[in-house]
């Protein structure tokens, strides 16, 4: 039996689930998965807020009708709550509190067994304050239960079909701000603009830090040379100061995942 079908099992086994799903890698398939097992006794739930990218939902929204998974579209208040803003080493759980929060209720007006996310084993040995909320909340991860790592969530994503296989991660918006650094829906639009720009010029991975009036631009370190073409920069800077940024920078060590959370800054 392979893993895709002991994941089947698994959803088959609650009667009917909620998935948090964004639209990246892991939630998609396992949107993908609970709709396989479960058919219309599944649902999508992907929040709505400005720190999810306006391109990001759109292709979510995209991917939850082509797998043919229910999917509601809920508005998110977190970016209302003075804690999520003050952006300390907490910040995820607020947001992910949040998330549950609204996931509890549409699973208890619809009847649902289980609310589900993507938490992967490699995950685990990262930062993230937002899985407290998923304990607090009952929240379970079938790919860390069936010990899916994130390779094993790309290779079945591929077999599947998941345009998502090849899909760069991702994490919302807020992530770009550093730890300590308060959040502003302001800041959050432009930090999406100007995402938008990088993305336009071709770099599938990137990150536009956020530094108040400066954005420190992260791309691969074997891409930064693609920058010394004069076309292509004046593009990238003319595009990023026009989403509000007056400083824009290229971070020479290129793109690191999680470069702001508290661990990769020394403050964990």
């Amino acid at each position: 039996m392979s893993n895709y079908e002991v994941l089947l099992d698994w959803f088959r086994d609650q009667g009917s689930a909620l998935v948090a799903y964004s639209g990246g890698v892991d939630s998609t398939l396992l949107a993908k998965a609970a709709y396989d097992a479960l058919g219309d006794r599944a649902v999508a739930v992907t929040a709505v807020s400005a720190s999810l990218a306006p391109a990001e939902l759109d292709e979510a929204t995209e991917l939850a009708e082509r797998i043919g998974i229910t999917h509601l579209l809920e508005r998110s208040d977190e970016t209302s709550k003075p804690q999520y803003l003050a952006n300390d080493g907490d910040r995820c759980y607020h947001c992910k509190t949040e998330l549950y929060s609204i996931c509890e209720r549409i699973a208890t007006e619809r009847g649902l067994a289980v609310i589900v996310n993507g938490l992967n084993t490699d995950d685990l040995s990262d930062h993230r304050p937002g899985n407290r909320a998923a304990d607090e909340a009952g929240v379970r991860s079938p790919f860390t239960e069936l010990g899916f790592d994130k390779s094993a969530i790309r290779d079945h994503s591929r077999r599947l079909g998941l345009p998502t296989a090849s899909k760069p991660e991702l994490a919302c918006l807020a992530s770009r701000f550093p730890t300590g650094t308060p959040i502003t829906i302001t800041g959050l639009g432009r930090v999406a603009a100007a995402e938008e720009v990088v993305a336009g010029l071709g770099f599938t991975q990137y990150r536009v830090r956020f530094h108040g009036d400066l954005a420190r631009i992260e791309v691969p370190a074997v891409e930064i040379g693609r920058l010394a073409d004069d076309d292509l920069r004046e593009k990238l800077l003319d595009g990023v100061r026009d989403a509000g940024f007056r400083f824009v920078t290229i971070d020479l060590s290129g793109y690191a995942r999680g470069s702001s959370n508290p661990i990769a800054m020394g403050k964990a």
